[in-house]
């Protein structure tokens, strides 16, 4: 499979940015090395959305020895059912909404990285889809050795992440994507 492929789903661009400078002058960001908000949660359980869950596990290798390791806590993606209902009244229910009648989709997140910033080589359980929200020209992903700059155009892509990747934001500005585990097509 590509590494990057559009899906054919689309949304407004400035309503996004819109519906994201709202929602972030009501809740802060969960910050680690990379800042995030999840709207979803595992039914009933609203601690799902935080801590160590907003990561989850991947698999690096921090040295030359090219021996793999893991990090972070398994999460069971497929538990993530349930839009979190304080965010029912943003654009991004009908985002969700419109994802999901295609997608199985797991954790349903806002992920936010600072300029002049990146995350270590790594590759992830499952592959995601990404919604550019607010990019700039230096942000780019980095998958086996493919670069690519999604442009914030409202285009959602599906990228296999199960391949070793990074991200870099090279850029003066924050790098804001929607991103969904993908868990397969319905």
């Amino acid at each position: 499979m590509k590494n990057f492929v559009k899906t054919g789903i689309k949304f407004n661009p400035k309503e996004l940015r819109k519906a994201t400078n709202e929602l972030f002058t009501k809740v802060s960001w969960r910050h680690h090395v990379v800042k995030g908000l999840c709207l979803t949660q595992i039914p009933g359980d609203p601690t799902s959305a935080y801590g160590e869950r907003l990561r989850g596990v991947f698999w690096t290798k921090p040295d030359f020895t090219g021996k793999e390791v893991q990090r972070e806590e398994f999460v069971d993606e497929s538990q993530y059912s349930e839009f979190i209902p304080k965010y029912n009244d943003t654009y991004f229910r009908e985002v969700y909404d419109k994802i999901t009648m295609k997608y199985k989709v797991g954790r349903f997140r806002l992920l936010l990285l600072e300029p002049r910033t990146s995350l270590s080589w790594h590759r992830d359980p499952e592959p995601r889809l990404h919604l550019p929200i607010i990019t700039n020209p230096g942000a780019h992903l980095v998958i086996d050795n493919r670069l690519k700059h999604l442009k914030a155009d409202g285009n959602v892509w599906f990228t296999d992440t199960r391949k070793y990747h990074t991200v870099f934001n090279g850029g003066e500005e924050n790098r804001i994507h929607l991103v969904a585990t993908f868990l397969g097509e319905k």
